[in-house]
């Protein structure tokens, strides 16, 4: 089923619409608080003739646990109204948010733009994937809209970037870009990934986006334990989305328990985004400070050189991530992981725990040195995730690593 938001309505703050949206208790489900979770697979049709009109779109109602589910459609619901779209689509995985959106928008002899940073499976499914199939790929830098304008062509059918980047904290100016598309490719859409910022801190399409993609299994459900993605844009579009990316060439289909469980994680969303990124503004100007670091990523420093930017763009603060550069590249990286004792070396973030991830020998492992520097990823990059344990704890844990690592400049 499509979800859309509805129209002339007051205007809810952002944790209430996150909490009640959709669900009111008492005029359904026997008052429940929390909404039911429905495992079922299939449907059961009142009569052949309704069957048949829900499958030719003539009559609304669910068909098939591939296409519909109750639960799922009110995550859909709630995610379409927090990202001020007129519908979203729940899919298994952020990579299936992002794979369901490109099968259903690009043919072959299409060409795609994208920025040169990006999260190492969108790079790997962008440069190995979608080239298997006749469609082209240019990486141009998309902080300079010269490079993005030069890159636009009467094929291009998809304009993609993350902001913040994953891992390195680069910007994209949505809004310049949005507008450089619409002038130079009409055709195209302009796909952002909002999974380091959520809807909380940033709104592409209220920017000037076409489309937005997820990872939910990040902030959004918060916890770490589940898998999840999220698409949100016009209700036309996303109807295709379903109906062809995801029941037919994807099969990225969310479990109803899955969407439950991020349900359950909006509900804290605000609350868990402001703890976040006001420990991952205090470790980044901890870091800032310190003689091993030399050089810190976090748009909200003084320092940080797209501040305007970041200030204009996501007004509310600048999230949880922070990357950091030590002395002593690679070698510095892989020793200050293994030094440190409360934050844990694990891939993902977004979670109550203070993640912590070395590119160069974890998630780029397999990219050769020099395509890791050209993509913006030096051997001494470090992704921290801030969690929700106490700030104290975390810095302490940071410099005894600094410290025992044997990071240059670190004692």
């Amino acid at each position: 089923m499509t979800t859309k938001t509805e129209g002339a309505k007051e205007a809810k703050g952002f944790a209430t619409t996150a909490i009640h949206e959709g669900y009111h208790p008492l005029d359904q489900d026997h008052g429940a608080l929390n909404p039911p979770l429905h495992l079922t697979s299939t449907y059961a049709f009142p009569t052949a003739e309704e069957g048949g009109r829900r499958f030719s779109g003539e009559a609304e109602g669910y068909i098939y646990g591939r296409v519909g589910n109750p639960t799922v459609a009110l995550l859909e619901t709630r995610m379409a109204a927090l990202e001020g779209a007129e519908a979203a689509l729940a899919t298994a995985s952020g990579m299936g948010a992002i794979t369901t959106t490109f099968w259903s928008l690009v043919t072959p002899g299409d060409e795609v733009v994208t920025d040169l940073t990006l999260y190492g499976c969108t790079f790997a499914y962008l440069t190995e994937g979608l080239g298997r199939f006749g469609v082209s790929v240019r990486h141009v830098d998309m902080t300079n809209l010269e490079t993005v304008e030069e890159a636009l062509g009467p094929k291009t059918r998809v304009v993609y970037f993350e902001t913040p980047a994953n891992p390195n904290m680069r910007l994209i100016d949505i809004a310049a870009v949005s507008a450089l598309v619409r002038a130079k490719a009409p055709d195209a859409q302009v796909v952002v990934d909002n999974t380091y910022c959520t809807p909380y801190l940033q709104l592409p399409l209220a920017l000037g986006a076409d489309i937005v993609v997820h990872s939910a299994t990040k902030y959004l459900g918060g916890h770490g334990d589940l898998l999840a993605g999220i698409i949100a844009g016009p209700a036309d579009l996303l109807q295709t989305f379903r109906f062809f990316g995801l029941k037919d060439m994807t099969g990225a289909v969310i479990s109803p328990f899955d969407a439950f469980l991020v349900l359950r994680g909006l509900k804290t969303l605000e609350l868990r985004m402001e703890r976040h990124q006001a420990t991952a503004r205090r470790l980044a100007r901890l870091l800032e400070g310190h003689p091993a670091v030399d050089r810190v990523h976090y748009p909200d420093l003084d320092s940080a050189p797209q501040r305007a930017l970041a200030r204009r763009q996501m007004p509310k603060g600048c999230g949880g991530m922070v990357a950091f550069e030590l002395n002593g590249g690679y070698a510095s990286g892989v020793a200050f992981m293994d030094a440190l004792e409360l934050v844990t070396r694990a891939v993902s973030l977004g979670d109550a725990e203070t993640l912590v991830q070395h590119p160069a020998s974890m998630t780029h492992v397999t990219y050769p040195p020099e395509e890791r520097e050209a993509h913006g990823i030096s051997d001494g990059l470090v992704r921290l995730s801030a969690g929700l344990e106490t700030p104290e704890d975390l810095e302490a844990d940071i410099l005894r690593a600094l410290e025992r690592s044997g990071t240059p400049g670190g004692h």
